[in-house]
């Protein structure tokens, strides 16, 4: 099961308790002052059970696998694959955040296909979590799985939890970073991919 490719999700394929989802969903909307039973609500219980399933597939695989794939290179300066797109789950709300990740690094005597950064994005982005450890953990899978000189990974992200609910500041972002190698310890690299991520467009 693989959520890059979406249009292809079968719910069969998903070790998510289905039928638990849909009686939890049942049992919301009672509590809420809902009747399960009329007839718009009458699907809504195996909708949310096969949204979850989907937007959680991430907890379920292993995104370390797509950095397998190397090739030998000599090249040793910056890779940066920018604005790759995802949503993902606020553990604290259940509500979704959405936004882009930037994430480079500089090769080691190796480097891997462009698109395999993007599906650790993606896998890792379906899983409820918080933005700053979903940060940490692109660039160390990165860092781990490549063996590189050095990693840096920024997300920029709007959040439900902030922009529908509480505050309700429409509009906000929530930046994070997290830096690996020489992408911490040497200000020009910093500096240099900062630049690369702030570029216009």
């Amino acid at each position: 099961m693989d959520p890059q490719e979406n249009k292809n999700f079968r719910i069969e394929d998903s070790p998510v308790d289905v039928d638990a989802i849909k009686q939890a969903v049942r049992t919301i909307l009672t509590a809420v002052g809902e009747d399960p039973d009329r007839p718009g609500l009458l699907e809504t219980p195996r909708r949310v059970a096969h949204m979850y399933a989907e937007m959680f597939a991430g907890l379920h695989l292993d995104p370390e696998r797509h950095l397998k794939v190397t090739f030998p290179e000599t090249y040793d300066e910056m890779v940066l694959v920018r604005d790759i797109r995802f949503t993902s789950m606020c553990e604290h709300h259940l509500l979704p955040f959405s936004g882009v990740a930037h994430v480079a690094y500089i090769p080691n005597g190796k480097v891997t296909g462009l698109s395999k950064l993007a599906r650790v994005v993606e896998e890792v982005s379906r899983r409820p979590q918080v933005q700053e450890r979903m940060t940490q953990t692109i660039a160390e899978l990165v860092e781990r799985q490549l063996d590189t000189a050095g990693v840096g990974c920024v997300i920029s992200a709007s959040h439900s939890c902030m922009t529908m609910r509480g505050i309700r500041k429409n509009g906000s972002t929530t930046v994070t970073s997290a830096l690996r190698g020489v992408f911490k310890t040497d200000v020009a690299t910093r500096t240099e991919f900062m630049s690369l991520v702030t570029a216009q467009r």
